[in-house]
């Protein structure tokens, strides 16, 4: 038997035939006899429609031809010969079957050839489905953007006017979770300039109760200055004993030096990631730490206590960021002891972004790029209340991920100073 090599190549043959018969007979079936191809979109051919529905029901008998076209140029790559030609290949066609078929121009039937053998399994219609590819993934679509079963069930039906069961849908959208199994297993780069990391929590049912869950993000700054979602992690409360297993995963994959990574103040954090990467330096958030310092001042306090934290971390150097702490300690200890303490336990890693460039400095200080990818991650989310499973709030999580870094296409600001730096302050361990 001879085949094809290539899926593309299959298609080219395809299309070939579409062209052959099916353009052949176009203008006959559909238009006026005389009329020429290069005169098929102007304006008189469209006025021929006398409603919306009309032209959709000439697109769909378009569509429904060219689907049948093509599936006869996939059976004449299958057998290795056209119709109509003599081969000595036992395996021949044997006829039809009608299937019918949802597409995004609504439901149709189709002529499906055989082979004696039963061999021929199409690629565009493949055998046991009935959903064309572009349904399943405008369903896939609408499952990313937050919109449950029964929500896409109702949308399919207004828009597409067919039916598709809420069971169907499941079954569509759990084919992600292949993708996840291999985007999460992927090899990673070796070194990472700069590591995000921070945790979001969802509402899972577990044992028939519901409960917090958080999904573990990192996201990773490569040497070419994109961004990279690095994994997806699942597991209870956010806690440094999970972020281990987190940073060995990553190293498993490939992960051979972090330079700096950027976290939110989590108690024991730090010491977590110098346990499975020694060298990388630690910026503890900023506005983590404003935020807990000021969890217990009270209101009419507040905007003065503010503005104090801000002599800190807006200064230009780190003595003087530490006059400011001296200042600021002399004014609140009496008061607010513990958020006083929280600064000074915590100064090394508070202030790690000091010995860096402006540059750099601005995109270390915060986690505020992986808590704005948070933000958009729960946009996507916020109809669901709680996940039945683990599963689903991978599934929900993962794909709304997909549609929140679609732009995530260009080099950060600044690249070519940033990239200069890095170059220059780790000579020793950063090759481009």
């Amino acid at each position: 038997m001879c085949k094809l090599k290539s899926y593309s190549e299959i298609f080219s043959t395809s299309f070939k035939k579409v062209e052959k018969n099916l353009g052949n007979n176009f203008f006959i079936n559909f238009t006026h006899k005389n009329m020429k191809k290069e005169d098929l979109l102007n304006s008189d051919f469209f006025k021929q429609f006398n409603s919306g529905q009309e032209l959709n029901d000439f697109l769909s008998q378009i569509q429904k031809r060219g689907l049948e076209q093509l599936l006869e140029g996939e059976l004449d790559a299958h057998l290795g010969y056209d119709k109509h030609q003599t081969s000595e290949n036992n395996n021949y066609r044997n006829g039809h079957t009608t299937k019918k078929v949802k597409t995004s121009l609504g439901e149709t039937e189709l002529q499906v050839p055989r082979d004696r053998d039963s061999t021929f399994n199409p690629m565009i219609v493949p055998k046991r489905k009935s959903i064309v590819e572009g349904i399943e993934n405008v369903i896939v679509s609408l499952y990313a953007k937050g919109m449950s079963n029964s929500d896409i069930e109702q949308q399919i039906r207004e828009v597409y006017n067919f039916d598709v069961s809420t069971s169907t849908i499941s079954r569509i959208t759990d084919r992600v979770s292949n993708d996840i199994i291999a985007w999460q297993n992927r090899p990673l780069e070796s070194v990472y300039l700069i590591v995000w990391m921070d945790g979001i929590v969802f509402k899972v049912r577990e044992n028939s109760r519901v409960i917090n869950k958080t999904i573990y993000i990192a996201v990773g700054l490569r040497k070419d200055g994109h961004k990279e979602v690095l994994g997806l992690w699942l597991g209870r409360n956010e806690s440094a004993a999970f972020w281990m297993s987190v940073l060995t995963d990553m190293k498993a994959r490939g992960v051979e030096d972090i330079l700096i990574t950027a976290t939110d103040n989590l108690n024991g954090f730090t010491d977590t990631i110098k346990n499975v990467f020694p060298d990388s330096t630690t910026q503890i958030c900023v506005v983590h730490q404003i935020r807990n310092a000021s969890k217990y001042v009270v209101r009419k306090d507040k905007r003065v206590f503010a503005q104090d934290m801000k002599g800190i971390y807006n200064a230009p150097t780190k003595e003087a960021a530490k006059a400011a702490l001296n200042d600021f300690a002399t004014k609140w200890s009496d008061k607010y002891s513990y958020a006083v303490r929280s600064w000074e336990n915590n100064w090394e890693n508070l202030t790690a972004f000091f010995d860096f460039p402006v540059e750099i400095r601005k995109i270390i200080y915060t986690t505020n790029l992986i808590e704005n990818l948070n933000g958009k991650i729960r946009k996507y989310t916020k109809n669901k209340l709680s996940f039945p499973t683990d599963d689903a709030v991978l599934k929900s999580t993962y794909l709304a991920l997909r549609e929140a870094t679609k732009k995530w296409s260009m080099p950060i600001n600044n690249w070519g100073i940033i990239l200069n730096q890095f170059l220059i302050i780790f000579a020793n361990r950063l090759k481009y």
